[in-house]
């Protein structure tokens, strides 16, 4: 089968790779579609992920497949079921591992509940769990979004954005839009972004009720103009140094400040003697599984929409032009790209 491989830093191929490898409680899949990532494919593209990477891998995480077949131990996927997070299984062995490796023909899923019951236990369980069937008329296309919307809306829940939070979301990205999204479905009062000029209007279609460009000199003074009462929370969907820091005098005394992003994840300090006084810096993660049920209902309530918004319904790539969905993406012609992987969606 085809796959997407990083075969070293700066080097996206598109190449003949071994088939999935099932176990007894894995589901083969045909993968539809899977979506660019604009952080972590990013920085295994690039060299730079932060925990590490071996290569060759085959890239990828926000996949959708079909299931095709079952192994003789599944119980909880069946052929025809739309599932989230299909990967190949890779190679290492022969030297070919996993960027997560969803930008694959064929992957499996893992039905982790019959595991649970017949007491098999796994270090994979964190992963295994995102592993979840979707609704059979979701659009398999729109629904590569549900990964990004489970990761962020499992973040900002457990931050505590809640009914009448005021919250401030540096980035605007697929992310720190989806964050936009989510505060404002969890009714904030105030939802404020910051990111770049040409992604505001999208930022307050998706409910953002300001939004700045982050070029602005001197942009913690611009904002607490319209702003002075400061913020509950502050979202970095980055994770560039120095950024929280620009805006962390906005911060509201007892307020949360959280860094989702990874760009420079194991470089990136604060500068707490800006903020207006003591505050926690949110370090409670997330887990797409908890928030599936949530998302998918947001999505049948047209609260949480994929098309025109998130990717580019009328520029969906094929594999072979994996290189130019990235490119599409890095020019900002659309937040993400969504690529057909087994030609069969």
């Amino acid at each position: 089968m085809k796959a997407a491989v990083v075969e070293r830093p700066g080097l996206l191929t598109v190449r003949e790779v071994p088939e999935p490898v099932m176990g007894e409680y894995d589901a083969l899949c045909d993968i539809l579609y899977c979506a660019t990532c604009s952080a972590t494919d990013w920085h295994i593209i690039a060299g730079t992920f932060p925990f590490g990477m071996q290569y060759p891998a085959i890239l990828g995480h926000e996949s959708i497949g079909r299931v095709v077949r079952v192994g003789a131990k599944v119980r909880n996927f069946r052929p025809g079921d739309l599932v989230t997070r299909a990967a190949a299984t890779g190679a290492p062995e022969a030297g070919l591992h996993l960027g997560w490796g969803a930008f694959a023909e064929r992957g499996i899923v893992r039905d982790y509940l019959a595991m649970d019951e017949d007491g098999v236990k796994s270090e994979d369980w964190p992963f295994l769990r995102m592993n979840q069937v979707i609704p059979p008329d979701f659009d398999p296309a729109d629904a590569t979004m549900i990964i990004n919307w489970r990761e962020t809306l499992s973040y900002i829940t457990r931050m505590g954005v809640r009914f009448g939070s005021r919250v401030l979301i540096l980035g605007s990205g697929g992310v720190g839009l989806s964050f936009v999204n989510h505060a404002s479905n969890l009714l904030a009062k105030e939802v404020v972004a910051v990111g770049s000029p040409a992604r505001l209007d999208l930022a307050r279609r998706l409910g953002a009720t300001d939004a700045y460009d982050y070029h602005a000199e001197n942009l913690a003074e611009q904002i607490s103009v319209e702003h002075s009462e400061g913020f509950d929370f502050i979202i970095d969907a980055v994770g560039r140094l120095g950024q929280v820091d620009r805006v962390l005098p906005l911060l509201k005394v007892g307020g949360s400040v959280g860094i989702y992003g990874v760009d420079d994840y194991f470089r990136l300090t604060l500068a707490p003697h800006l903020a207006r006084g003591t505050f926690t810096f949110f370090n409670g993660g997330y887990a797409e599984e908890e928030s599936s049920e949530a998302v998918i209902r947001l999505v049948r309530q047209g609260r949480l929409v994929a098309k025109h918004n998130f990717y580019d319904a009328a520029r969906i790539f094929d594999l072979e032009d994996i290189n130019a969905a990235f490119a599409a993406v890095r020019n900002r012609e659309m937040v993400k790209a969504v690529v057909r992987t087994s030609g069969r969606g």
